[in-house]
C-alpha cells in the first residue's frame, strides 16, 4: 500500500491563542515535530490547511476538511491511503501504521490519528456537504473504521500551558 502522510495544520488555534503550527518546542516548530513524527511511516508527507493544499471544501470545517483535502491529493498522486495527524502531534507510537492497518482505522485516544483509504473520499464529501455532524468519529462510524486501543496517549496541546508542561517533561 502506498501511504501518504498528512499533517492537518489548518485550524484557527483559538484555544491556543496564536498559530499553534509555529509554536516552538525544543528548538523546532510543532509543525516540524509533526512532520518528523509522520515521515518514518509514510511514502510521502504533506501539510494540509496551509500552503498548496487547502482544506476541502473550505476552511473552518475542522479536521474532516483537512482529511478530505489529503484524500483528494492522495487520489491525484496515486496513493492508496492517508495517515493523518494533527499539527500538535509531536510523537507517534513506533508501530502506528501496523496498529492501524488495514484502513480504515484510528487511535481510540485521538481519532485524528487515523489511516483512511482513498475509497472513503465520496463518503467524506457527503459528510462535509451534509454538515450535520463534522466529528471525526461520526465519519469513522459511517465508513466502519476501527477504533484501535493503544497504550500510546498523544500529547494534547490546546494551550500555552500544555506546551509548557510538555517542555518540562
Amino acid at each position: 500500500m502506498k501511504t501518504l502522510g498528512a499533517v492537518l495544520a489548518g485550524g484557527q488555534s483559538r484555544r491556543f491563542g496564536s498559530d499553534k503550527a509555529v509554536a516552538m518546542l525544543d528548538g523546532q516548530t510543532l509543525l516540524d515535530h509533526a512532520l518528523a513524527a509522520l515521515r518514518p511511516h509514510c511514502d510521502a508527507v504533506v501539510v494540509v490547511g496551509r500552503g498548496k493544499i487547502a482544506d476541502w471544501p473550505r476552511a473552518d470545517m475542522g479536521p474532516l476538511g483537512g482529511i478530505a483535502a489529503a484524500l483528494i491529493h492522495a487520489v491525484d498522486q496515486g496513493f492508496n491511503q492517508v495517515l493523518t495527524v494533527s499539527v500538535d502531534c509531536v510523537r507517534l507510537p513506533p508501530d502506528v501504521r501496523e496498529l492501524l492497518e488495514p484502513a480504515p482505522a484510528f487511535l481510540a485516544t485521538q481519532p485524528v490519528i487515523g489511516l483512511w483509504p482513498v475509497s472513503a473520499l465520496d463518503d467524506l464529501k457527503a459528510v462535509l456537504t451534509d454538515g450535520d455532524d463534522l466529528a471525526v468519529r461520526a465519519f469513522a462510524r459511517r465508513i466502519g473504521a476501527r477504533a484501535v486501543a493503544s497504550d500510546f496517549v498523544p500529547p494534547n496541546i490546546n494551550g500555552i500551558a500544555d506546551l509548557q508542561q510538555l517542555r518540562s517533561l
